[in-house]
């Protein structure tokens, strides 16, 4: 017995869902580390968030290589790759600013890095909707 699928459910679909949820949990985690002035949140949510999100960069790679993509959803793993490689230029420049802590409890994101976090996965999760609702739009291919 074989599964039918809906038409509408493609590995393309499945993929920008998915990194819409990325983009929602970015936001999520941005807003924990406000509460706790920069530091690393002491949570389960926020350690398994965090290694989904870094994840997501090498996931992101693979699907630009591995499923077809329309031309508009090849801009969400571009824009995912551009966002983690420049996170982590960023990252290491605010590092060599304020040098290496010694221990992962005494580190503290800067409030621009959050900021930088924060903006992306709005912008993110907007461009996974159109891409998501793009087959219904009055767009020319």
């Amino acid at each position: 017995m074989q599964i039918s699928y809906p038409d509408w459910l493609t590995p393309q679909f499945i993929y920008v869902t998915l990194s819409a949820v990325v983009a929602v949990l970015i936001w999520i985690e941005g807003e924990m580390l406000k509460k706790t002035g920069g530091k690393l949140p002491n949570s389960k949510f926020f350690q398994i968030s965090s290694i989904l999100d870094t994840s997501w960069f090498f996931i992101s790679v693979v699907m630009l290589y591995t499923i077809d993509l329309t031309p508009l959803a090849v801009a969400v793993p571009a824009a995912y790759g551009l966002y983690t490689t420049f996170g982590w230029i960023y990252g290491a420049r605010l590092l060599k600013r304020k040098g290496i802590p010694d221990s992962p409890k005494d580190l503290v994101i800067p409030t621009k890095y959050i900021a930088y976090s924060q903006s992306f996965s709005l912008i993110f999760f907007a461009l996974c909707l159109l891409v998501l609702s793009s087959p219904w739009l009055p767009i020319t291919p």
